[in-house]
């Protein structure tokens, strides 16, 4: 669910998982409105941080820190502080779990320190992995699969992917071998909407 994989566009798994944080996020920003409140949301992604930079986009989040960029807290402190100096009483930072435990919470307690402000933490864990998947994933597990049963057919030695709205076959030693990197875009597009 990460889709953290080399090769493809989208992973099986991740819209699903996309999806679902952005349900939950979507009801904890009513509570940081409705209660004046930043809080710090971790969804998964040990890796990468494509399912934090997905949630933070289509959740409005006013920043997303992941696993593959460095963390500049007294910077997001200081644009927290802008912002509620602008009268903005709420705020959601979405945080990749990054395979430290705690991190989250350390985060957060950093910026209580920097900002005098109470930041609640939202750990949404396995929920992520779990439920109905959404039609995208499985048209993409039917796409994938049917193309996964030619490469058997064909000898094997490929990954069935989808790049660029195409079933492509991409060499498994190039899945473990190259990194998959966050789009830049979307890094930037974060911030630009904060």
């Amino acid at each position: 669910i990460d889709n953290d994989v080399y090769g493809t566009d989208f992973t099986i798994g991740f819209d699903t998982a996309i999806n679902t944080a952005l349900e939950a996020i979507d009801r904890i920003r009513d509570t940081a409105a409705s209660h004046d409140r930043l809080f710090f949301v971790e969804v998964m992604g040990r890796t990468s941080g494509e399912i934090a930079l997905g949630v933070g986009v289509a959740g409005g989040a006013e920043d997303v820190l992941v696993s593959d960029t460095a963390t500049d807290l007294e910077a997001l402190a200081g644009e927290v502080r802008q912002s509620w100096q602008r009268g903005k009483r709420s705020s959601i930072v979405v945080v990749a779990e990054r395979g430290e435990p705690g991190r989250v919470f350390r985060l957060a307690e950093e910026v209580r320190v920097l900002t005098q402000l109470e930041p609640r933490v939202g750990v949404l864990g396995h929920i992520q992995r779990g439920g109905t998947p959404t039609a995208r994933d499985r048209i993409l597990a039917s796409k994938l699969g049917a193309a996964a049963v030619d490469i058997l057919l064909d000898g094997g030695g490929t990954m069935a992917a989808e790049a660029g709205g195409k079933v492509v076959r991409v060499p498994l030693e190039d899945t473990w071998a190259k990194r998959r990197e966050l789009p830049a875009d979307l890094l930037a597009l974060v911030r630009d909407l904060a």
